[in-house]
């Protein structure tokens, strides 16, 4: 990986060439990463570049994220954008209605996965557990580092059963666990998704930007390795991403100039 603004100048002619299709994570990547879900609201600042974002002709934004649709919906609050649910199963937007094909049965699987997960979990201090409708998810940043290891162990114990008899898989994140319907479907394919289904008028000109901070943000960048902008945020390290910004606040520094590519461009 190389850092994105040590090459600038090659970026910015990219960006300045094409219609960028924005493809974003939410925590960690437009917003920090918060010690709870409930707490990672969007600044002021962010809402307000992506409301400009989402006004220029020459760019389409979708939000790619691991929350449930309603969540991250709510968190942003903006309409006119894409809305990306569940790390994919779930899609929103502007002439956009999309839903994996999941089983009525894996919600009730997941209802009991969440019952099991509580009477062993809770006990341990700082667990949190959330149910996505479509997915679950046991966050244990509160969790004190000695309790982390019990917290992965019965958390394997108790989704193996489920993953033997095919009805659950399981991705790490970052301090999270989530379980998921069987479906071959990530973030990844939800972009291939998005740049087939809702490319209008540029549907051969786009250039996709994907930027992410997680684990489940390398789909997303396989994709794009050899199409686009693949951004990862944090420390360099081992990922498929091609470049990589340091926090959140980079982030906003590298939208707002394609903000200002694209509004050079709509005058």
């Amino acid at each position: 990986m190389r850092y994105l603004f040590s090459i600038l100048d090659r970026i910015e002619a990219a960006l300045a060439n094409s219609p960028v299709f924005l493809f974003l994570d939410y925590d960690g990547t437009v917003t920090p990463i918060r010690k709870k879900p409930a707490l990672g609201r969007i600044s002021n600042r962010s809402k307000k570049l992506l409301a400009e974002l989402s006004r220029l002709p020459r760019c389409k934004l979708a939000i790619i994220s691991g929350r449930s649709l309603k969540s991250v919906r709510k968190m942003v609050g903006l309409s006119g954008i894409i809305y990306s649910g569940n790390h994919g199963l779930e899609m929103q937007g502007p002439g956009i209605r999309f839903k994996s094909p999941v089983l009525k049965k894996h919600k009730t699987i997941i209802r009991h996965l969440r019952r099991r997960l509580v009477a062993k979990l809770y006990p341990i201090k700082g667990v949190l557990i959330e149910n996505k409708g479509l997915s679950l998810s046991v966050h244990y940043r509160l969790v004190e580092a000695k309790d982390r290891p019990l917290v992965k162990t019965l958390f394997g114990q108790i989704t193996l059963p489920y993953v033997r008899r095919k009805q659950m898989s399981i991705k790490p994140g970052k301090m999270v666990l989530e379980a998921f319907p069987p479906v071959e479907w990530n973030k990844g394919k939800a972009v291939q998704w998005l740049l087939r289904n809702a490319a209008g008028k540029f549907r051969h000109a786009w250039l996709p930007v994907y930027i992410g901070d997680d684990v489940t943000d390398e789909d997303a960048f396989r994709i794009l390795k050899k199409q686009g902008l693949s951004i990862y945020v944090g420390k360099p390290g081992k990922s498929c991403a091609s470049y990589y910004v340091r926090n959140t606040d980079e982030v906003c520094k590298f939208l707002s100039l394609i903000a200002k590519l694209g509004e050079r461009h709509s005058k």
